[in-house]
């Protein structure tokens, strides 16, 4: 376990040892997670997830096939037919 003591500055800044940041692979711009519980706090490296795999979290599943291509005229056809349900009298 390692254990490193740092200062808060009077803007509440907290200045991130050079073991923490090797250890934890941080970088300029590297974002933290604080978390506390019972009067301790724990800090971690936020972990990014890309779409796909937020979409299996919460479907189960792989990630849709996207639609194939619309030509132009397919694209002007379907926003016609948009605007004419949209705006039908009824």
């Amino acid at each position: 376990m390692l254990q490193i003591q740092t200062k808060l500055t009077s803007q509440g800044q907290v200045s991130v040892p050079a073991a923490i940041r090797n250890v934890l692979n941080l970088s300029p711009g590297s974002v933290l997670v604080w978390t506390e519980e019972a009067g301790r706090v724990s800090v971690e490296r936020s972990v990014r997830h890309s779409t796909a795999e937020v979409h299996q979290a919460l479907f189960g599943e792989g990630p849709a096939m996207p639609a194939p291509a619309k030509t132009p005229a397919e694209l002007k056809q379907g926003i016609g037919q948009l605007m004419k349900r949209r705006h039908a009298r009824g």
